[in-house]
């Protein structure tokens, strides 16, 4: 990927956090919006964890945009951090988009959301994402059914999908002219900020929330143990050189550790398979990945689990 050639005369850089209810495309449009897979997706609510950063660099602007987990009510230690997490990145960025599922008509948490960002005097873009499952006769009903939640507010609003990229440029657009004066915070190069660790953990979690049943995804964890490169290794069997990968999963019961083992250990491999592919993709590299499940039980309710996984509190 060639990098933009940068002018720094009129250059615009600042913070741009993605706000909204679990599951509306947050992950999904800040992959389109970066071009670069930095968020894991899937269609299991709450997927994102981490406030993420994402770097964009253009020819006029560099946009940082945090990816938040979507704020919810929580059951737990892990989703009061979660919800936490969500609510501080607000008061720390220069502008707020805030994602909606425009193919829905609001409801209640969505009206919830614009309550909680009325508080803040930040500019705010709303994104009507998932805007190709609509009907174009709703296209305008729907509009003024989420202008309603915001009447005394003058939010612009873009219809977009993160699947097919409609309405994606012009956003870019909209947040760059929006952000302040500045130059570069970032490397032209650089498209996260999360460790390599992280990024690798998280693509072993996607799998596990795209092929395991639904009482697994929100009790599973991962943790990396090691990363070691491998040389090439000389001789009659000679081996290329690879990347050798050890991860856990954690689980919380012993029932839910079978699930994910599957019989014969089928499901392991399954979701093995498909995090090694991706991984060789993030890395350009081939990999060798192992994988163990541990139960660890109420391990979301644990501070000291949650801090050793990284899931601090604020």
């Amino acid at each position: 990927m060639s990098l933009p050639e940068i002018s720094q005369k009129g250059y615009r850089s600042g913070f741009v956090a993605l706000i909204g209810r679990p599951n509306v495309g947050k992950s999904t449009l800040l992959n389109k919006l970066v071009g670069e897979k930095i968020a894991i997706t899937s269609p299991v609510a709450q997927t994102t964890r981490n406030r993420l950063r994402a770097v964009l660099t253009t020819q006029s602007a560099q946009v940082i945009f945090i990816d938040t987990p979507g704020i919810h009510k929580p059951h737990h230690l892990l989703g009061k951090r979660l919800v936490q997490s969500s609510r501080k990145s607000i008061s720390e960025v220069d502008s707020l988009l805030i994602v909606f599922e425009g193919c829905h008509p609001p409801g209640k948490g969505d009206a919830y959301v614009v309550k909680l960002l009325q508080e803040h005097k930040k500019p705010v873009l709303i994104v009507l994402n998932k805007w190709d499952l609509l009907e174009k006769e709703k296209f305008q009903e729907r509009k003024e059914e989420y202008k309603n939640l915001f009447p005394t507010f003058d939010w612009p609003i873009f219809c977009c999908s993160a699947i097919s990229e409609d309405g994606c440029a012009g956003l870019v657009e909209a947040i760059s002219k929006g952000l302040p004066i500045g130059s570069q915070l970032f490397p032209s190069g650089m498209i996260s900020d999360q460790s390599e660790e992280t990024l690798l953990s998280e693509l072993i979690r996607e799998q596990v929330l795209l092929h395991t049943r639904e009482e697994i995804p929100h009790s599973v964890a991962v943790k990396i143990d090691r990363i070691q490169e491998v040389p090439p290794s000389n001789g009659k069997n000679a081996k290329s050189g690879h990347t050798a990968i050890l991860a856990t999963v954690l689980v919380e019961r012993k029932s839910q550790k079978g699930i994910l083992i599957g019989k014969g250990g089928a499901m392991l491999r399954t979701i093995g398979r498909g995090a090694r592919l991706q991984m060789e993709t993030f890395i350009n590299a081939s990999v060798y990945l192992e994988l163990f499940v541990k139960v660890v039980p109420h391990w979301r309710s644990k501070p000291g689990s949650l801090a050793e996984l990284g899931y601090k509190g604020d």
